[in-house]
């Protein structure tokens, strides 16, 4: 059930998943048919950007989603432009979004619960060191599928491929691309789309899925 967005404390999506488990086994059914509180939480504020008229790219898991790595996520992350942060905050804080504490850039959707973090043009991913891989404008990298702009999938797996290579808490991207390579059965040459700085990364991950996995001998 949403949460109520007049509630003067927001319980959030990741508190109703721990407290009711099976609530939180219907959900990640529901997930699964693009229907949990976090698709819903992600239509109504990519509605409300386009809006705004703000450029963005939804990334994350639910990019993932959308170009066929399923799998359970229970936030949203956001591409936007640092001066479209601000309009966000100047128009949306305290209508239906309330940032988790002051002075974050990130909201939490106050019906769903959901929490929507953003992630700013300019910065780098993951530690935020500067790296030759940074976030790009929404604007060049967002692609439509099924109304909603993703990030395209070239710049998904090389902010996945970044994060991944410089913090040793974030191997999951890395596996993540490594699903997707498998999932999507991406070439070795994909990696002339990517940036440099992350290519070997990708064709070492791509050869560890050429190799035979061996397994006890056989009669």
């Amino acid at each position: 059930m949403p949460v109520a967005a007049t509630s003067p404390s927001i319980l959030s999506y990741e508190q109703r998943l721990r407290a009711n488990r099976d609530w939180s086994m219907d959900e990640g059914d529901r997930h699964f048919r693009h229907d949990s509180d976090v698709f819903k939480a992600m239509r109504k504020i990519a509605r409300r950007l386009e809006e705004l008229g703000i450029p963005y790219a939804v990334a994350g898991g639910m990019s993932l989603d959308a170009h066929g790595f399923r799998r359970l996520t229970i936030d949203l992350n956001i591409l936007v432009s640092r001066e479209s942060l601000r309009t966000i905050h100047d128009r949306l804080d305290g209508l239906g979004y309330i940032p988790p504490f002051a002075g974050s850039k990130n909201l939490r959707d106050t019906e769903f619960g959901v929490r929507i973090e953003f992630l700013v043009a300019g910065e780098f991913p993951e530690d935020g060191k500067p790296k030759p891989v940074a976030f790009p404008d929404p604007a060049e990298v967002g692609i439509d599928l099924g109304g909603i702009r993703f990030l395209n999938l070239p710049t998904l797996v090389e902010l996945k491929l970044a994060s991944g290579m410089t913090n040793p808490g974030r191997l999951k991207d890395l596996g993540d691309v490594q699903e997707v390579i498998r999932i999507l059965d991406l070439p070795d040459r994909f990696a002339d789309e990517l940036n440099p700085y992350v290519r070997e990364k990708y064709r070492e991950l791509w050869r560890g899925l050429q190799e035979p996995i061996e397994g006890p001998d056989r009669d």
